[in-house]
Parts: structure tokens; C-alpha cells; sequence
């Protein structure tokens, strides 16, 4: 890394409550030469509820191939530059790793603070087996959505899926299809928020009740083969 070079830090925003930030996420927002937003819009009302100013650019999936290089040149120039996203840690299923991966490739040191992640506390909530378990993004919506879900027949983890309001129906039947209707599952939904529900039942009690709608941001989590098997053995 050159003495004149930036940084380039990713910091986790509140998934709900704008109050679950660190104070260190805070002073870096703060200090940051730019913050790169996946919505200014959204985030600018984060940035506004805790005071800080600093200068925000639309950095999302439509545009990150097109302005990645520009921003490792202001980075190579000695600019800080911290990425948001509009909930969670960045990269994790939202925009990051084109930038992370350039910013490797040029020698521009890359920082992640910790903090909030959907994924995590809707696992450890669950009631099912955490020890281990395996993290799977958004099922696709459409081409390789069927291989997506034969890929996961023999998985023995616990899965943890994102998985959109209007199509949580549809995942849910297509995971009985795959599991068969007992396997144990649970619907997350509005972590954090007034609305924060968990529903623990059998994927065809869930997909039944998905008839009525599932509304907000959902994280599923699926029974692995293991633990299925192992309680069918009693």
C-alpha cells in the first residue's frame, strides 16, 4: 500500500431500529471523505438521524461495474471512502465485493466493522441447530431457481436463506417439493422492527400460512438433513 492511498471501510447499518450503530461506525461515517450509499435517499435518513453530514454517491447494483474504477482512483489519491448499504453488512447479499476485490488488486486497504447482520440473530432465535449452518443469499428468482434448490437435497446444515415478500410463498412449496412437508423451518420477519415476528412450523404449516402473506424483509431457515433425521430417530 502506497503512503498516499485511501481506505476504503465497510460499515453495517441498522437492519431496523436506527439506533442498532456502533459509536465506531459513527465517527467513521462522520469522518469519511465520501460514504457510498446504496440508496442515498434511504440513507440519508440514517445519516440525519444521528447528526452527520458527510458527502454520499449512489453506489448500488446497477451502477457498481461502471464507477468502481473511478473510485479507486480518488482512493489512490488518499480519500476515505466508507460504503453502506441500505441494512446490514455490506456485501452480504447487497453491493461490495466488485469494489473489496479492486481495492485488493490496487493495494488499497479495506476495513469491515462489525455490527448488525440479519442473518445472525434470526439463526440463533430460530431454534434450530446453530452450531452449524450454512448461508445462502436469495434463492434465484428465476433462471437456476430449480438447481438453486436440488443442489440442497443432502445439505446436513441448518440453511439460512433472504427470500423476497412476494416470492416467499413459492419458495416455501418449492422447498417441500425438496425436503418433503415435515421438515422444520421458520419464517423471520421485520427483524428489530415493531412488527419483528417469528413463525416455527413444518414447511407445509408455512407455506399454508404464506397463503395469507408474509409481509417485510424475511430470512428463512431451513432444518438440515441431519437434525431431521436425527429427531425422526427417536
Amino acid at each position: 500500500m502506497t503512503e498516499a492511498a485511501g481506505k476504503l471501510t465497510l460499515v453495517p447499518t441498522p437492519i431496523g431500529n436506527l439506533d442498532d450503530i456502533t459509536l465506531r461506525a459513527l465517527k467513521v461515517l462522520e469522518a469519511a471523505n465520501t460514504v457510498l450509499c446504496e440508496d442515498t435517499r434511504h440513507s440519508g435518513k440514517l445519516l440525519a438521524h444521528h447528526g452527520i453530514s458527510a458527502p454520499t454517491r449512489a453506489f448500488h447494483q446497477h451502477n457498481e461495474h461502471k464507477v468502481t474504477e473511478a473510485l479507486i482512483t480518488r482512493l489512490q489519491q488518499g480519500e476515505h471512502m466508507a460504503l453502506i448499504s441500505d441494512a446490514g453488512t455490506p456485501g452480504i447479499s447487497d453491493p461490495g465485493y466488485l469494489l473489496v476485490r479492486a481495492c485488493i488488486e490496487h493495494d488499497i486497504e479495506v476495513e469491515c466493522l462489525p455490527g448488525p447482520t440479519a442473518m445472525i440473530p434470526a439463526v440463533v432465535v430460530s431454534g434450530l441447530p446453530s452450531e452449524r449452518f450454512v448461508y445462502l443469499g436469495f434463492p434465484p428468482q428465476k433462471k437456476g431457481r430449480q438447481t438453486f434448490w436440488q443442489e440442497l437435497t443432502e445439505e446436513k446444515r441448518t440453511m439460512v436463506m433472504y427470500e423476497s415478500p412476494h416470492r416467499i410463498e413459492k419458495a416455501l412449496k418449492e422447498a417441500c417439493e425438496v425436503f418433503g412437508e415435515e421438515r422444520q423451518a421458520v419464517v423471520v420477519r421485520e427483524l428489530t422492527k415493531l412488527h419483528e415476528s417469528f413463525h416455527r412450523a413444518t414447511l407445509a404449516e408455512l407455506a399454508d400460512q404464506a397463503q395469507q402473506g408474509f409481509k417485510g424483509e424475511i430470512v428463512l431457515i431451513i432444518e438440515g438433513k441431519a437434525h431431521f433425521e436425527k429427531r425422526h430417530k427417536k
